[in-house]
């Protein structure tokens, strides 16, 4: 029997000394169906299901998931960071700065940059918390 991705999440929460609330349970979700949201979008989400938790409750969450692995942020906007799954494929983002379109690009086109930059300067970047802000080909 194989372990589903739901179990390892919180078993990943449990062997770090944290309990399975359904407060964390649901903010997971949240960000699992909204594919990328701010906290305050997070917290939105949370409340059509449950107005116990708080905005608070969801950035506090939010810190303890990604410490775990279970989510990571990026910057899109001067807003707050948005957050993601990582049960996605490693991706980083485009960012129209006119429309504000996000288009999710796969991590492996940019591997001749991460080539470049570790071979040249010893750098290894961290992906998935870039996003490349420009035009996107609609606006030009």
């Amino acid at each position: 029997m194989t372990t589903e991705p739901q179990d390892d999440w919180r078993q990943r929460l449990r062997g770090q000394g944290y309990r399975l609330t359904p407060q964390r349970e649901l903010i997971l979700a949240a960000v699992d169906a909204l594919g990328h949201a701010t906290p305050d979008e997070v917290h939105a989400e949370v409340r059509k299901s449950s107005s116990a938790v708080n905005v608070s409750t969801v950035y506090r969450t939010l810190e303890v998931l990604q410490e775990l692995g279970l989510v990571r942020h990026t910057h899109l906007s001067d807003r707050a960071p948005t957050y993601h799954s990582v049960s996605d494929h490693e991706h980083f983002h485009l960012v129209c700065r006119n429309c504000g379109k996000v288009t999710s690009v796969d991590a492996d086109v940019a591997r001749g940059l991460v080539e470049r930059l570790t071979a040249d300067l010893g750098f290894v970047p961290d992906i998935g918390h870039l996003a490349l802000h420009g035009h996107c080909a609609d606006c030009g």
